[in-house]
């Protein structure tokens, strides 16, 4: 049997993981939907050294384990003079590698879109910046937002990272919960309880949004 004391007894402890997940995640979400936009137009801009960039970054990050990139920001930057917490190399490292597959769901997105469009943008006067923003981007991030959303879920699940390099969140709390409890199950079962307070509302939310992108095409 599962003991309950142990999760009543450490409330505070395991909230205030939860609460440091729920952050990292949140910056996370948002610096990687911006990273992945910025990259995904670069890997289809006509200037080829942006494209070369673009496809350097995505090829680079996402076939690297998250882990290294961590490390590279929680131990690698200080032999350079540059110390970050935990908590904010984790959280850097989760939005850099989450970028890497938004930016390929984006550029998917894009690339579904008609040219016809750009090119009747580009001829009423705008610039490729301008129509891309104001023309392509919302159309194609409307089509990608179902395998956005299931990055954002991964994102928040790849979170647990932060555990390792001290980052404070739920991981890192569970652990200093079970040193001081002497038990390993218990405690992280209700570790995984949190994890998935946050990740079953995401999952039921983009399933959602799926269904009505469908219905609405």
């Amino acid at each position: 049997m599962i003991d309950f004391s142990i999760l009543v007894d450490n409330l505070d402890t395991y909230l205030e993981g939860f609460k440091n997940t729920i952050f990292a995640s949140l910056i996370g979400l948002i610096g990687s939907f911006i990273i992945g936009v910025i990259v995904a137009v670069m890997r289809i801009a006509p200037i080829k050294p942006l494209n070369w960039l673009g496809t350097a970054y995505v090829e680079f990050i996402r076939n690297i384990p998250l882990l290294i990139i961590a490390f590279f920001f929680y131990v690698g930057l200080p032999a350079v003079g540059v110390t970050l917490t935990g908590f904010v190399a984790g959280t850097i490292a989760l939005a850099i590698y989450t970028a890497s597959f938004i930016a390929e769901a984006i550029r998917a997105g894009i690339q579904s879109v008609p040219k016809g469009q750009m090119e009747a943008a580009r001829s009423s006067g705008l610039t490729y910046l301008q129509a891309m923003r104001t023309i392509i981007l919302p159309q194609a991030i409307k089509i990608v937002i179902p395998p956005i959303g299931n990055q954002f879920i991964n994102l928040v699940k790849n979170s647990s990272i932060l555990g390792i390099i001290a980052g404070l969140d739920l991981m890192y709390f569970g652990d200093i919960v079970s040193s001081h409890t002497f038990v390993t199950f218990d405690v992280y079962i209700f570790v995984a309880l949190f994890y998935l307070v946050l990740t079953i509302p995401l999952s039921l939310g983009v399933g959602y949004l799926e269904k009505r992108l469908a219905r609405s095409h």
